[in-house]
């Protein structure tokens, strides 16, 4: 395919724009077409042939920070590479590009900054977004990843060192779900920073003031909500790493009316769900036969909660019968109706039980099949409570999902050698397989990169106006179907990363069905919705410019 070289930038300013930069690979007509003649090296070098030489430099190196700046920079000069890298060997680069490695990228942010991404909107710019929106090249804009820094993965408050978090997430959209990279806006919102060494850091990137609150907080997003979704009125927006009392709010008072979701929230109560649902295909459970403890009562907890609420009355059970399903452990024991400190989303899982601050205790009167960790606590599955566990549940399901890898609740080992191996476990990070028993467990990673990028295709591909629950209770159960019965034999609730694209695209096509009954489509779609939704699909390879 032939293109239109009018407007295209020449020589040295074309080998500077990533997303049109073929380097090594500019063929000899190109060279000569688009001023490129003694520019590059002479020898012409096919993609795959850069994909190689990136990779043997990239695994010769030390540390797990140094790939991930070595994947950024690879990002800077030439996308086409960098999607394929990332597309091609997905399992080796999302730990990479994501958990857990981003979360050492951000405490280290300021360090490590080598070239801007994204957008950063701050609180200098109230009564100026829109026009600070306006500064951005592209206008075709589908996808958005927002955060403000304040409840980065389990490490706290970054501030505008979270901008790593948005980054992340939308290479994971375009690796996963084809979503085309110029596509993709990942801003931070900084409004300053409670993180006494970050404010005490000359290299600290973002604003060197305490975090503003209140109704000049919530001002500032309204003026961003109402300048960005006038500024790329097609984008979904995603939510993320906004700290619990911010992330309900805003997710409750937008979410009727903008084409908007949290992550944190939503995408993982999504996957977990979904792992819940290939669980049972192991133990031979019922969903409204099990009891589930959550250790952690925050948005990630709370969301799945809710979301598995939906599932049981689906299921045929009332609401009520439905919240006594779960129970829920924070720092101050067992969350029940008699406390008067309870947020909004607690109190709808507060249990008419007496208080209970010991979890052996807890365990012992509810006697959970499952426990689900996000509280951001390591080590909070102790040996005395996986053993309690197995007591409980022929096979227990552990979900350790707290991230980075250093905040999860257990390891794999831990999980299968203090149940006996009887245990079915996930976790949010990556575990290495695990031998016990003369048996060999992988354990499954219940990251949300199988859920969110899936959705968002399914949103682009219909223009849904709204992201209503049910497409993530939708985008759960067609996950949980992906799971093949090797995966299961394996021990493994997810499927593998492999087949990370077809899974988003399955996710995408259900999604979209959702979109389509419930009237919320605007935007044409193929009569071959799965056809369709394939075109759409970004897919890293050249295109001859001459």
């Amino acid at each position: 395919m032939k293109i239109d070289l009018t407007h295209m930038p020449r020589g040295l300013r074309l080998l500077q724009d990533p997303s049109l930069n073929k380097g090594t690979a500019f063929t000899e007509a190109e060279r000569d077409a688009l001023g490129l003649r003694g520019l590059l090296p002479p020898h012409v070098q096919t993609l795959d042939e850069q994909v190689q030489r990136f990779l043997v430099n990239q695994r010769k190196r030390s540390t797990t920070l140094e790939r991930y700046i070595d994947l950024a920079s690879l990002q800077d000069r030439n996308e086409t590479i960098y999607y394929r890298v990332v597309t091609e060997y997905i399992e080796e680069m999302m730990p990479l590009i994501y958990t857990p490695t981003v979360g050492q990228a951000c405490q280290q942010f300021g360090q490590i900054f080598r070239r801007s991404h994204g957008m950063y909107l701050s609180e200098k710019d109230r009564g100026n977004i829109a026009n600070v929106l306006n500064n951005w090249p592209r206008r075709d804009i589908r996808v958005i990843v927002i955060t403000d820094g304040e409840r980065i993965l389990g490490l706290g408050d970054l501030g505008a060192n979270g901008m790593g978090i948005p980054i992340g997430k939308l290479a994971l959209y375009t690796a996963c779900a084809g979503i085309h990279p110029t596509q993709c806006l990942p801003i931070m919102l900084d409004v300053g920073t409670n993180n006494k060494t970050l404010l005490a850091d000359p290299l600290y990137l973002g604003l060197h003031q305490p975090r503003i609150t209140g109704e000049r907080y919530d001002a500032l997003v309204e003026e961003f909500i109402t300048a960005v979704t006038q500024a790329f009125p097609k984008a979904l927006i995603q939510f993320e790493d906004f700290a619990n009392h911010n992330a309900f709010r805003y997710l409750y008072k937008y979410r009727d009316n903008v084409r908007m979701f949290n992550d944190d929230i939503q995408g993982t109560a999504s996957v977990a769900l979904a792992g819940i649902y290939s669980a049972l295909r192991i133990t031979g459970g019922q969903l409204r036969d099990q009891r589930f403890l959550f250790f952690g009562a925050g948005e990630a907890g709370t969301g799945v909660g809710e979301l598995m609420v939906s599932a049981l009355t689906a299921e045929g059970l009332s609401e009520a019968d439905a919240r006594k399903a779960c129970w829920f452990i924070d720092s101050k024991g067992l969350v029940v109706t008699s406390r008067t400190d309870l947020n909004e989303q607690k109190r709808n899982f507060a249990q008419d039980q007496p208080q209970m601050k010991e979890t052996l205790e807890i365990i012992q009167a509810f006697k959970p099949t499952a426990l689900i960790g996000a509280s951001g606590q390591p080590g909070t599955f102790t040996p005395q409570i996986l053993e309690a566990t197995a007591r409980c549940a022929e096979r227990p399901i552990v979900f350790a999902l707290s991230n980075p890898t250093s905040k999860a609740e257990c390891t794999a080992e831990q999980a299968y050698c203090c149940t006996g191996g009887k245990a079915v476990f996930a976790s949010g990070s990556p575990f290495d397989p695990v031998e016990f028993g003369g048996q060999r467990f992988v354990p499954g990673q219940g990251n949300n990169a199988y859920i969110f990028p899936g959705v968002g295709l399914g949103i682009l591909a219909t223009g849904s106006r709204l992201v209503p629950e049910e497409m993530f209770l939708t985008a759960a159960r067609t996950l949980a179907d992906c799971v093949t019965e090797y995966d299961l034999e394996q021990g493994r609730i997810y499927p593998s990363l492999t087949r990370i694209r077809e899974v988003s695209r399955t996710i995408a096509v259900a999604v979209a069905r959702v979109a389509l009954e419930r009237g919320l489509a605007t935007e044409p779609v193929a009569d071959d919705l799965e056809a369709g939704i394939e075109e759409l699909m970004y897919k890293p390879r050249y295109i001859s410019y001459v």
